[in-house]
């Protein structure tokens, strides 16, 4: 389709699917396709000139809010592949046994992996997360400690100096951290710089870091690096990554971990940081 395509052309449906991204911040195919009656490959046409307009990005099965610098909306992230960070959640809970300490950082499939922790046993959890911590709060055999520092109104995420500074106390055992993109060289990416700021401390002060991240993330762009692959010890995310990210996993001995309704399968042994 040519370039000379503009948002004036867009007919009633595409204006519609547009003010469905904008507001759940992704779209589906087949949902679309079921809302407005139409067949898929109809809706796929639709979203690849949205795409070629620059509206939107196309993932599998469907489309993302186009954007670069600034994120989507706390209600717009945590509905977005919201089947998938349940899973990923799940598996990246059964790789933190009870009687540990933790780090549960930002980020709405942190918040996933909080709530499939509440039956267990002797830990100690601190977040920056004031969700996590409301998760946790009445759990009698977890113990839960809050960062100190500035709180979002957006989400409830801690940020500033203040909780670098109390996460630089602790050396904890396993660090859950999320990202809002992930480069295909192996690079970790988020929007805010206070954010940034905190994650690279809890990853400097975790033993373990378990990095969960749904495969849109492959799919968008952040400006601000977190970290390298190489300073995560687990990635669980829900579909195989391309071949050249998988084998940066392999080379810096990342266990890659594919999160399924069916099980969870680590496709890269893992080694420790520092073997």
């Amino acid at each position: 389709m040519s370039a000379q395509v503009n948002a004036a052309s867009l007919n009633p449906r595409q204006k519609e699917i547009l003010n469905h991204a904008r507001i759940r911040g992704e779209v589906q195919v087949e949902q679309l396709a079921e809302t407005f009656n139409v067949t898929p490959q109809t809706i796929r046409r639709d979203l690849n000139q949205l795409r070629e307009l620059g509206l939107l990005h196309r993932v599998h099965g469907g489309a993302i809010v186009h954007d670069g610098v600034s994120n989507l909306g706390y209600e717009a992230r945590r509905r977005i592949s919201s089947e998938e960070k349940e899973v990923i959640a799940h598996c990246a809970a059964q790789l933190i046994p009870d009687d540990t300490s933790l780090f549960i950082n930002i980020g709405t499939t942190t918040e996933q992996v909080a709530r499939h922790l509440v039956s267990r046993v002797g830990l100690l959890v601190i977040s920056n997360n004031i969700n996590v911590v409301n998760t946790l709060r009445e759990c009698e055999t977890i113990q839960v400690m809050t960062a100190g520092g500035i709180v979002r109104r957006e989400d409830g995420g801690i940020v500033g100096d203040a909780t670098v500074d109390f996460i630089a106390q602790f050396k904890v055992d396993f660090a859950v951290v999320g990202a809002s993109a992930i480069e295909e060289d192996g690079t970790v990416l988020d929007y805010d710089p206070r954010e940034v700021r905190v994650a690279q401390a809890i990853i400097a002060n975790a033993r373990s870091v378990i990095l969960v991240a749904d495969s849109t993330k492959f799919e968008r762009n952040a400006p601000m690096r977190i970290t390298d692959i190489s300073n995560i010890d687990y990635f669980v995310t829900d579909r195989m990554p391309a071949p050249a990210f998988t084998a940066i996993c392999r080379e810096r001995g990342v266990t890659l971990v594919i999160a399924a309704r069916s099980g969870c399968n680590a496709m890269v042994d893992h080694r420790k940081r520092g073997d």
